[in-house]
């Protein structure tokens, strides 16, 4: 991740245009013109080597010609000139460049890839930034800056709008102008060699100048830059999605296109999810939620009240609600009693509501009002029908008077109508409420708040401490993965498959594997009752496809039997089929359990994803699974729990008691940290993984592994726990606590610390004055990103969320890794055990192998303590520039070619 040298590219103080031309029509005249009629207040330099000059401004031959070096060039180019022009701008002192030009392995050309590798090596010895190539180029409107050959120019406004695609920027350009809509950054990236969407996301979450952030994306190059960057853009301003691909058709068009995989839509859909964005799904939309998100306060739930004086409208709304997801909210007997007092007698004293044609303004507003104190409507949905009988803008003025400043229920409105409609609706745009143009465009709107809300939700919850504590014998599961990869075998046999999940404490039916159908009954006799038997082949996927299952065998004859017509049965089904035996096991008998399958699979781009969903032989027909990227905690693992139909049979229904969800939970957790520390995990079913009331059990399993030399974490899209960082600390006194990172159930117990502190040592560390931690302070110091901040806290051993924390240390680094700020607290009563020397100098070590240039803090001129102890641990001190009371202390750490 890194945002070095973007201000050049987005703020740049000079500019050379290498490609300029007069030719009419060429990519080159239209950079020109945009370039020179733009108003950019710096010197634009054209480079030709034909022209003396273009717009009446001195041309240049070559770069080496030019009187100064540029901060940015933008280069329109043929591409074998494109690497050796990179490498002289890098020697003369440019910055940063934005390369038109294509044919850089779009379509998966080989020369073109050559060309794209040889440009990047230009660029990187002289940290030069580029953007595209084969992209439309870049506009700053606030700047005067429009470095892109769009037919149009934007509107300055608050909205930063990226895509790979340049059609899409001309599209969208074209679209906001009538609309009003204007822009801080309109940014190409086209096959984003070099800056892409994380990259961009993380400087546009810093400028000041950026309300929202709006992406069109086809394809993610670096998924775990991506997901720090969006993670930690969604907690400061609303960023919303475009995901195009959606299709397969769709996909390879894209992939086409930018050259770069596109992956599967559900996997991209489960990333947008976790990050805290939203997705929407055309460029109608993503406007349309731009002004919802900008202009309402956010619903606390999907529980919508409709008001319209036209029944039809009303029913038109509420299938477009339950369509996309929503909920109508019922009406209270307090609330139908009120309304009654003052509607007609032949309203529909039902959610919608249908207060007649004639409904005044005075009718609307009285009905907003009595909505307004109902507790379980969450937001209220306005509509009106042009009539001859009563005013439809009378009626917008009533809505909007309606309205005060201590109420929170969020109000969207849509008249109905052409001329008729238009003066209602520019009343409520000088309101501020947001209005519509159609029943179904509100709808949609308001699950946009939904859906957001949701997943800020997701961003700052906390998740309840897992119930039971694990330790996984990753000895053995090394050992059974270690014996299939040297031997040859890509899949493990049913056994071993089990034998690895119990491993992770994952509940398995016991299973004994046979060589042959005489051993195959022995077993069946030690185990006594019924017994499943199944085949065991490296070449079976789905047993029961080719008749490799026989269930309820009652006696070793009938296990014998069944066995060799197993066998006789598959050679003629599937002669090629490798057949190394039968799984043995006993029939579990759990009446009225749920089958349901969990899994992973492995994305291309976001690496290994979790799978759950309703299980059995018809899983693929079902179609019901929801996906879930690790790690996971309880929180996330009910939450893709809850994405399934089959979860509301989990809750249970009609006498039948709920499934052990805590159960369901923990095992996706468990499966999730065997992925976590097994790189050479690359397929897992568990399918039928069986719940009930009373817990879990996997009664078969599948698992695909491969040899690899990466690292298990480093294919994951979100950095797991580093267990690494574990360790006890031993105080004066003899007790021995426990130094580890900080983790999101570390919730409670750090604002439970909190209490502990004094006023005073709340205004050492904080310097203000602070009563409690609020919820969503203690979930931004505990909800961390393992990728580019860290925390260690002092603990007690045992599970977390549930011990005391008596002291904190942790940094937070920028993009770039150059700084990182640090920050330290230990409670009162336990000072003077001498731990505050080793928390500051473990996260110090820490700063060192994560390459961090410098960690730097601040400390009030009478905190001695911890000047001296910065002092003693080497750091530089000196006076705070814009604050005499404080102290800026500082240490530089050298070996920053070091990583974790």
């Amino acid at each position: 991740m890194s945002i070095r040298n973007l201000d050049s590219l987005f703020k740049p103080r000079s500019i050379a245009l290498i490609g300029a031309s007069k030719s009419p029509s060429s990519v080159g005249a239209v950079l020109a013109r945009n370039l020179f009629r733009g108003g950019f207040e710096g010197p634009i330099m054209p480079v030709h080597p034909k022209h003396q000059h273009i717009h009446s401004v001195t041309a240049y031959p070559d770069v080496a010609s030019l009187p100064m070096a540029p901060e940015l060039a933008v280069i329109a180019t043929p591409p074998d000139t494109v690497p050796g022009l990179i490498a002289a701008l890098g020697e003369r002192g440019t910055k940063a460049a934005v390369v038109i030009t294509a044919g850089f392995g779009e379509g998966a050309r080989a020369e073109g890839h050559a060309l794209r590798q040889a440009m990047l090596d230009a660029a990187r010895p002289n940290m030069l930034r580029v953007v595209g190539p084969n992209c439309l180029g870049i506009m700053v409107p606030g700047s005067n800056l429009n470095a892109g050959f769009a037919a149009a120019a934007p509107m300055p406004g608050h909205l930063a709008f990226v895509t790979q695609s340049g059609a899409i920027v001309a599209s969208v350009l074209d679209w906001a102008a009538g609309r009003g809509i204007g822009f801080s950054h309109l940014v190409s990236l086209g096959g984003m060699a070099d800056v892409d969407f994380g990259d961009m996301l993380d400087y546009l979450a810093n400028d000041r100048g950026t309300r929202a952030i709006l992406l069109y994306i086809e394809a993610v190059t670096h998924a775990r830059k991506f997901m720090s960057a969006a993670r930690a853009a969604a907690r400061m301003k609303p960023v919303i999605v475009v995901k195009a691909g959606r299709h397969a058709e769709g996909a390879r068009a894209a992939a086409s296109h930018t050259g770069a995989l596109a992956g599967l839509d559900v996997v991209y859909e489960t990333a947008i999810r976790r990050a805290g964005m939203l997705r929407v799904y055309s460029l109608e939309e993503l406007f349309d939620a731009v002004e919802t998100l900008s202009r309402e306060a956010m619903p606390s739930g999907d529980r919508l009240a409709i008001v319209t004086n036209g029944g039809g409208m009303g029913v038109l709304a509420t299938d477009a609600l339950i369509d996309v997801g929503g909920n109508l909210a019922p009406l209270s007997v307090e609330t139908i009693a009120a309304l009654d007092a003052v509607l007609p007698p032949t309203w529909s004293r039902a959610n919608p509501l249908d207060i007649i044609g004639d409904a005044s303004g005075q009718r609307y507003a009285q009905t907003l009002g009595i909505l307004f104190d109902d507790p379980d409507i969450d937001a209220v949905l306005v509509l009106n029908c042009p009539t001859a009988v009563a005013s439809g803008v009378d009626a917008a003025k009533a809505v909007i008077g309606s309205l005060s400043p201590r109420q929170r229920t969020p109000v969207l409105t849509s008249w109905v109508g052409g001329s008729t409609a238009r003066d209602a609706r520019r009343l409520f745009s000088d309101a501020g409420l947001a209005t519509y143009d159609t029943p179904t465009q509100a709808v949609r709107a308001f699950m946009h708040m939904v859906t957001y809300r949701r997943n800020q939700k997701i961003l700052t919850e906390t998740p309840a401490a897992i119930p039971q504590a694990f330790t996984p014998d990753k000895q053995a599961a090394r050992r059974i993965v270690t014996q299939a990869l040297e031997e040859g075998r890509d899949l493990l046999n049913e056994f071993e498959a089990k034998e690895l999940l119990s491993a992770y404490k994952i509940a398995v039916v016991a299973t004994r594997v046979a060589k042959d159908a005489r051993e195959a009954a022995t077993f069946a006799a030690e185990i006594g009752g019924s017994v499943a038997l199944k085949i065991v082949s490296p070449d079976i996927t789905h047993k029961t496809d080719v008749g490799g299952v026989a269930l309820e065998l009652v006696g070793p004859r009938a296990v014998h039997d069944a066995a060799l017509a197993m066998a006789e049965r598959i050679a003629a089904r599937q002669p090629a089929a490798r057949i190394e035996g039968f799984a043995v096991q006993p029939m579990i008998r759990r009446p009225g359990a749920f089958e349901l399958i969990l899994g992973v699979v492995e994305d291309p781009q976001f690496g290994p994803m979790l799978v759950i969903g309703q299980g059995g032989t018809a899983v693929e027909i079902v179609d019901d699974t929801a996906f879930a990227l690790p790690p996971l905690n309880m929180r996330l693992a009910k939450e893709a729990i809850s994405r399934t139909r089959v979860s509301r049979l989990l809750a249970g229904y009609r006498g039948f008691p709920a499934a052990d969800l805590d159960a369901i939970a923990l095992t996706m957790i468990k499966l999730s940290q065997l992925v976590i520390d097994f790189a050479e995990l690359k397929e897992l079913d568990i399918n039928p993984l069986l719940a009930d009331e009373f817990g879990v059990v996997a009664l078969d399993a599948r698992v695909r592994v491969a040899a690899t030399a990466e690292a298990p974490e480093n294919r994951l899209a979100i950095r797991p726990y580093p267990n690494d960082l574990e360790e006890e600390i031993q105080l004066v006194d003899g007790r021995g606590l426990v130094l580890r990172p900080v983790i999101p159930e570390d919730e409670p117990a750090l604002q439970a610390g909190f209490a502990h502190l004094t006023p005073e040592e709340v205004r050492l560390r904080f310097f203000v004055p602070m009563k409690t931690l609020s919820h969503v302070q203690a979930a931004r110091f505990t909800q961390i990103d393992y990728d580019r901040e860290m925390a260690l806290v002092l603990t007690e051993a045992g599970i977390p969320g549930t011990k005391e924390i008596f002291g904190v240390v942790r940094i937070f680094a920028d993009p770039d890794n150059e700084k990182a700020e640090f920050a330290i607290i230990v409670r009162g009563d336990m000072t003077g055990q001498g731990h505050g020397r080793p928390m500051m100098q473990r996260i110090i070590d820490y700063s060192r192998r994560r390459g961090i240039g410098e960690i730097f803090g601040e400390v009030l001129r009478e905190n001695k303590a911890m000047l001296g102890l910065c002092r003693d641990l080497g750091f530089d001190s000196a006076s705070h520039p814009d604050e005499p009371d404080l102290r800026r202390v500082s240490l530089k750490l050298q070996d920053r070619e070091l990583t974790d």
